[in-house]
């Protein structure tokens, strides 16, 4: 009894864990920063209209990688072929993988903003298959859970996507698994904080 006990509060610890750890990176006042920083701050505000965010704030310790990390994000957000919808699904899916929290909290609501299923989204956030998806949740499922566990695309699952979404859905799709695992990695190295008063969204899941 004692040792399940025991065995219960230390799994119950690795699962608050994660939302308690100090940030190791966090924001940088603007009298602080380099003048490489400022000016890296003052074009992502120019391109994206609000401040350094999220994930950027651990970048911003290198000004140039930065930049060029949210340029190529805003193409894989705004500018792919793929839909709002689907690209949303592959950083879920890609923040789970991480157990990503502040992925997660960020791209939840779009996602169910952009039209994915909220049993797909409650599915994933279980860390569980979805019980019933359409034809291209399937796909962009299938696809990205085999490069993140098997690091490799089936044949058939190549042939299926480039048949629905083109060559350039295809590079696309993995792009984005890539862009965000970057970030998640990120992210996951720094302790990358919730906002304040926010709830850690993502059980720990024991693989």
């Amino acid at each position: 009894m004692l040792t399940r006990l025991v065995l219960g509060a230390a799994m119950s610890l690795a699962v608050i864990a994660p939302a308690l750890a100090e940030d190791r990176l966090p924001g940088i006042p603007a009298e602080q920063q380099t003048e490489a920083q400022r000016k890296a701050s003052e074009d992502f505000l120019a391109a994206r209209k609000v401040p350094v965010f999220g994930p950027f704030v651990p970048l911003l310790r290198s000004p140039e990688f930065m930049t060029n990390a949210s340029n190529m994000g805003l193409h894989l957000r705004y500018r792919s072929v793929l839909p709002l919808r689907l690209s949303e699904f592959i950083i879920l899916l890609t923040a789970r993988e991480w157990t990503q929290q502040l992925e997660w909290h960020i791209h939840q609501p779009i996602a169910l903003k952009a039209g994915l299923a909220p049993a797909i989204v409650e599915a994933i956030r279980e860390g569980r298959r979805p019980d019933a998806m359409g034809e291209e949740e399937t796909l962009v499922y299938a696809l990205s859970t085999e490069l993140h566990r098997n690091k490799a695309v089936s044949d058939t699952t190549y042939k299926r996507v480039v048949e629905k979404f083109g060559e350039q859905g295809a590079i696309e799709m993995a792009g984005i698994n890539g862009y965000y695992t970057l970030l998640a990695m990120s992210m996951n190295m720094a302790q990358t904080a919730l906002p304040d008063g926010a709830v850690a969204p993502l059980p720990q899941l024991i693989r």
